[in-house]
Formats: C-alpha cells, sequence, structure tokens
C-alpha cells in the first residue's frame, strides 16, 4: 500500500464547487486502487471515503485504477500520511467512523 497526498487546484465544478481546492489523501494498493481517500478543501470541508464509507451525497471513493507510475511523485511516508489524517474531521463521518488511517 502506498500513502499519496497532493493539490487539486481546480475546483469540484459541481454545487460544491464554493469549497474551493483540495489537498487529496489516497492509500493506494499495489493495483492503483484507492483503499483510503479523503479530500480537504480550502474552506475546511473534508470528506472521506473508505471500503465502510464509499459513497454518499457529497462523493465517493474512486473507482479508478490509478497508475502508479504517474503518483509517485505524489507519494509520502506513511506516518506524514497518519499524522496529517489525524488532524483532519471528516464532515460525511463521525468521528469514530473516520477512515482507517493505518496503510497495510
Amino acid at each position: 500500500m502506498s500513502s499519496n497526498s497532493g493539490r487539486w487546484d481546480e475546483d469540484r465544478g459541481d454545487e460544491y464547487a464554493h469549497w474551493g481546492t483540495c489537498t487529496f489523501y489516497l492509500a493506494l494498493d499495489h493495483e492503483g486502487y484507492a483503499h483510503v481517500q479523503v479530500e480537504a478543501y480550502a474552506d475546511g470541508t473534508v470528506i472521506a471515503y473508505d471500503a465502510d464509507h464509499a459513497e454518499d451525497g457529497y462523493g465517493f471513493l474512486t473507482y479508478a485504477q490509478v497508475d502508479l507510475d504517474e503518483f509517485s511523485a505524489y507519494e509520502v511516508s506513511e506516518q506524514e500520511f497518519r499524522e496529517e489524517l489525524s488532524r483532519l474531521q471528516p464532515m460525511n463521518r463521525r468521528a469514530r467512523e473516520a477512515p482507517d488511517r493505518t496503510v497495510r
């Protein structure tokens, strides 16, 4: 599993575009599929998805396979990934339902 973080410099282009740009966090398996996805927006909104909460009215866990070679530029250490996620409070999840921050 690889831990990844990067900036998305465009808004969502939907009814939540006013949230602004975002920093994304993805835990990807060896085939390039996301197991944890967290999006932290410029206005402070945070949403999170994993196998236990894959979809809601705000979005969904991406089902697209990511090219791991292209995403290698976004790779961060597991420790950095966990520390960043521990600071975020997803508004679409209760505290006890926050995504598992352990990268396996």
